[in-house]
């Protein structure tokens, strides 16, 4: 049923499956989910994050609700209290971006690869930027998916299940269309087909986000932009936030009313609401360098500096 109307089925299969095995390995034959089944199924659980286990909450109360639906009595799990992450994510200045995408065009291969995605990270980076793409949404790209007359991308995997065009300006659409002579010119059989990926490694495989993020780390070192790890440095969805906070601050300087903005804004992003769009939205210092002065003015007594002691450990 979720596939019919275009649901992606992957993530459902493999949690069904995890809590199929559960109730074989307890020798659970029944029809019929209880609560204290779902309590003993969470307990096994015990390495996966808040977050996971929301998540497969809620596949296991959709499928309780359709058990209901076809006449087995089941019980639906309540959610659990869902955790917002308070990660706060890095917005890069237009002098970084420059930087970025200067030291990644200067990047040469040290070995012949076959499977090395150098090649196609100059174009790839810049539309994430130019477009706010995820990067699930820009390697899954197939060439049909791309009009370079009417100088759109069709969007066809997305995290809400709707399609969009995504406009390209004209330096991108060139960019594109410069990477697209190139990649044809290797010497792999099928790359131009409709139906083949636009994003390719010399092999002819599709990009990983893994190995794109890998290559995100290596060039944000040769910028001399720190990251810290463990969660807490610069991700490759950042480049979203950053096209959402500079395509924002464009459109203030032009005068256009940002309450207009915004709708636009978050139609080009693929939210649903305008709530999802301003969760992107953050204060910066170069949107607006009068008020983060002014705001450092009247709070610079709050933490007042204070001389440097030097102690003497020895005595």
């Amino acid at each position: 049923m979720k596939a019919a109307v275009g649901i992606g089925t992957l993530n459902h299969e493999k949690i069904l499956k995890e809590f199929d095995i559960f109730c074989m390995e307890n020798n659970i034959k029944d029809l019929i989910i209880t609560n204290s089944l779902i309590l003993d199924w969470e307990k096994t659980r015990v390495n996966d994050s808040r977050k996971t286990l929301y998540g497969k909450y809620c596949i296991l109360s959709q499928f309780c609700r359709y058990m209901c639906h076809i006449g087995y009595a089941c019980y639906v799990p309540r959610l659990p209290r869902r955790t917002f992450a308070n990660f706060i994510p890095y917005i890069f200045t237009h002098e970084q971006i420059q930087l970025f995408f200067s030291i990644c065009d200067s990047m040469v291969m040290n070995y012949r690869g076959k499977d090395c995605i150098l090649f196609s990270l100059p174009a790839l980076f810049r539309l994430l930027y130019s477009t706010g793409l995820r990067i699930s949404e820009a390697i899954s790209l197939k060439n049909s998916d791309i009009d370079f007359t009417r100088q759109y991308i069709v969007i066809r995997k997305t995290k809400n299940q709707q399609q969009r065009l995504v406009p390209l300006n004209a330096s991108m659409l060139e960019t594109m269309q410069q990477y697209k002579v190139a990649r044809d010119k290797m010497p792999l059989e099928g790359t131009a087909n409709p139906d083949n990926f636009f994003f390719i490694s010399p092999s002819g495989r599709p990009l990983l986000d893994k190995s794109v993020y890998g290559w995100f780390r290596v060039i944000l070192r040769k910028c001399g932009i720190p990251h810290l790890g463990n969660k807490k440095g610069h991700r490759v969805h950042d480049f979203r936030h950053t096209c959402a906070v500079h395509s924002l601050m464009k459109q203030v300087r032009l005068g256009i009313d940002i309450y207009c903005a915004l709708p636009v804004l978050s139609v080009f992003l693929g939210h649903r609401k305008i709530r999802g769009t301003e969760k992107y939205i953050r204060l910066t210092q170069e949107m607006y360098p009068e008020i983060i002065k002014l705001e450092q003015s009247l709070t610079s007594f709050v933490f007042p500096s204070q001389p440097v002691i030097e102690i003497d450990y020895e005595k």
